[in-house]
């Protein structure tokens, strides 16, 4: 059943219907629809539209077909229909007749779909930021059981300075905490209700648009009809912000790829997240940290394709804007399941403490140290900075590690160097003495923890 055949003698071509037709994927909004239509035929009845018989038998249609839409078991492939909002009306047709013909009363799809879409996108948010949450909590649950584990940080990939491996996962936390805001905060701005604006200028209908928002979980109703039938922010900020979760989670999937190569060997992964080659039986590859990193690519193209898709159109509603369905539903996808996967890789994280601490010690990080103690004496710290870059040359010609240089060995390079040195220059001592705020010794670092682990849910 067409919804706009009445000044059409033919039929549309197959080929056009390929093109045209969105119940493939649009079946997706099947559930919002729903209530919409449900909320309409309230609002179309205080209207004068449906008698209070007509609008109960439309209710009582609706939430029969909302069971099964939310149950899975409506049949869209036996279906013909163009789009979900006309497979909704036939589907209530061959079962009202000229009663469910009276429910577009007023309405658009330019509004409904604007709305469908909307609520759909509201209750992913919700969903997603359970997600972050999770990936947050698995983190946070990590850094808690590995306190004490201190690694290399790293600049440009080379050794630069040691930090606690709690350090390291709540970098990652802050950063899913910024996506969980922007969901957040799209949240808000998405939230306000399109019906009612008919296609582009409104209904002429008595339609009370606040009591239809509210009916809805909305805010408030759209507040100019041109905007809100054509509005596709919420899909664009939407995507914005999958895209840069997907990022950090790629990032993330990089240092975890390195931590576990035989290189560097921080980490081990559980058998349930890595696979194995079909030749090398020695083979045990990250497999899953290397789909969350390749996913990433797939939803930076949606976002780059909306917007490349919205930019040239003018207002109000333009065919164009079925295009922001697929890529939109195919990004939460993704991401919902890289998020699900990174809390698994994560939980099965195991930890070689020694080889952490030793890959550390080995870098020369305390070669700042060095610096900050000649400081420390008197000297400017350019100059402490060239004294402690010549010390490195001579262990590394020697094929030492700065502390295990003698007192004597230290003091040709400057005799403000004494025994007190040692001190200094041993692993733990480097990390904790970074205790500033953010910083990653053992107090800010045991702090910042315990107020994550304070707020998981």
């Amino acid at each position: 059943m067409s919804l706009w055949g009445g000044r059409f003698q033919d039929g549309s071509s197959a080929m056009f219907r390929k093109v045209n037709d969105s119940l493939p994927f649009d079946r997706a909004l099947a559930s919002q629809d729903i209530l919409g239509s449900i909320t309409w035929s309230k609002a179309i009845y205080k209207a004068g539209v449906l008698t209070q018989d007509e609008q109960q038998q439309l209710e009582q249609a609706l939430q029969a077909l909302l069971v099964k839409a939310e149950a899975g078991t409506l049949d869209f492939d036996a279906s013909d229909e163009e789009d979900i909002h006309s497979f909704v009306e036939a589907t209530l047709i061959e079962q009202l007749g000229d009663i469910a013909r009276k429910l577009h009363t007023g309405r658009s799809r330019n509004d409904q779909v604007a709305t469908d879409f909307r609520l759909w996108t509201r209750e992913h948010v919700d969903l997603l930021i359970d997600d972050l949450e999770n990936v947050k909590a698995s983190l946070v649950g990590t850094a808690n059981n590995n306190k004490t584990v201190i690694l290399p940080g790293y600049t440009h990939l080379q050794r630069a300075q040691p930090v606690r491996y709690p350090h390291w996962c709540l970098a990652y936390v802050e950063m899913f905490k910024r996506d969980i805001s922007r969901l957040r905060d799209l949240r808000v701005r998405l939230n306000q209700s399109p019906l009612g604006c008919g296609a582009l200028a409104g209904t002429t209908y008595p339609i009370d648009r606040y009591e239809i928002a509210s009916e809805l979980g909305f805010d408030s109703p759209c507040l100019n009809s041109l905007d809100a039938v054509s509005d596709r922010d919420f899909v664009l900020e939407l995507l914005f912000t999958a895209s840069t979760s997907m990022m950090h989670m790629s990032r993330m999937a990089e240092d975890l790829i390195f931590f576990n190569s035989g290189e560097a060997g921080f980490i081990t992964l559980g058998d349930e997240v890595t696979s194995g080659s079909s030749l090398m039986p020695q083979k045990k590859n990250p497999d899953a940290l290397e789909l969350m990193r390749g996913k990433c690519g797939r939803v930076f193209g949606s976002l780059q394709g909306m917007l490349v898709t919205m930019k040239g159109l003018p207002l109000a509603y333009n065919k164009d804007m079925q295009e922001d369905k697929e890529g939109l539903l195919d990004a939460v996808t993704q991401w919902h399941i890289c998020l699900c996967i990174a809390c698994e890789v994560i939980d099965s994280i195991k930890l070689d403490s020694e080889r952490c601490a030793k890959a550390a010690r080995e870098g020369y990080a305390n070669a700042t140290e060095l610096a900050d103690y000649l400081v420390a004496k008197g000297i400017p710290f350019r100059t402490a900075h060239d004294i402690s870059g010549q010390v490195v040359l001579a262990a590394l010609e020697k094929k030492k590690a700065i502390e295990e240089l003698s007192i004597t060995e230290l003091q040709q390079f400057s005799n403000l160097i004494e025994n007190d040195v040692y001190e200094i220059l041993q692993l733990e001592y480097l990390v904790n003495k970074r205790s500033i705020l953010g910083g990653t010794g053992i107090d800010p670092v045991t702090k910042a923890l315990n107020a994550e682990l304070a707020q998981i849910k």
